[in-house]
């Protein structure tokens, strides 16, 4: 089974990559779902989408969890009776960041050049008009992208605008690293964001 990478932030919180290769009856093999989430795999009509879910519960396997474990709020948030969880799905990987005491989310985004005519209404885009260099762009932006995705998946609710509510301080590629900060309600919290690039893919978490 192909658990792609782990990451251990500290003694309490780790990430989990994991490359689908395997088919629909191997991803099955070891698994156990609840009736609610056989439910919801049935009803998935891509193959795709399906294999994700069943990738998910092989990482919450080598994190001593269960599909049990996992349930979801009216938004759609997964939680645990103990700590924090965050999921994410992009084409061929899964991952997840678990932890014991802080709260996480976690976004995988493919590379793709269709990010360059999206981007006005996630960031303000002349903030990174001085990058020439189209892949530089994309790889930026996309990171940007992910770390919205995961503040999102941190607030966990409806209403929060990426362009109006969330902030992502600039970096450097180098660095794998920034913060991020959620304004909403008179309110401003701010995060640790991490990210890693690997098979044209880019993995954001935030903490």
């Amino acid at each position: 089974m192909p658990l792609y990478k782990t990451i251990t932030l500290d003694n309490t919180t780790k990430v989990l990559i994991w490359k689908i290769e395997e088919s629909i009856d191997e991803l099955k093999n070891g698994i156990e779902l609840t009736k609610s989430s056989l439910a919801r795999f049935n009803s998935m009509k891509s193959e795709l989408h399906q294999k994700g879910f069943l990738s998910i519960r092989h990482l919450l396997n080598k994190v001593g969890l269960q599909d049990a474990d996992i349930t979801y709020d009216e938004f759609g948030k997964p939680h645990l009776k103990k700590g924090f969880i965050s999921i994410t799905h992009s084409f061929q990987f899964t991952a997840i960041i678990i932890s014991e005491d802080k709260i996480v989310g976690i976004d995988i985004e493919k590379k793709r050049e269709k990010i360059l005519k999206i981007a006005h209404k996630f960031t303000p885009i002349e903030e990174y008009r001085t990058i020439a260099n189209t892949d530089a762009l994309i790889s930026k932006l996309t990171i940007v992208w992910g770390a919205k995705e995961s503040l999102y998946k941190i607030y966990g609710k409806k209403n929060l605008l990426f362009l109006q509510h969330i902030y992502i301080e600039d970096f450097k590629f180098e660095d794998h690293k920034t913060t991020g900060e959620i304004r909403y309600k008179n309110e401003c919290n701010t995060f640790n964001i991490e990210f890693l690039e690997f098979e044209d893919f880019i993995c954001v978490y935030a903490y």
